[in-house]
């Protein structure tokens, strides 16, 4: 596969992850403090999903290479 496939699929793949990103939100897993004007946000939940979702795409991608 060369560089510029990959970088097409990078990129759709971004986009994709963007907008589900906007219907999904925030999942039940994450972590959000607030305390007066501070806010602390972690997304575990949502960093674990994403985690899967890029293995499983260069694992396809490595395939069928």
């Amino acid at each position: 596969m060369n560089m510029s496939k990959l970088l097409i699929t990078a990129g759709i793949v971004l986009i994709a992850i963007g907008i589900l990103w906007r219907f999904i939100g925030k999942l039940p897993g994450d972590i959000q403090f607030k305390s007066g004007n501070v806010t602390f946000y972690f997304p575990i939940a949502t960093s674990i999903v994403i985690s899967i979702i890029l293995s499983l795409v260069f694992y396809f991608l490595g395939r069928f290479k």
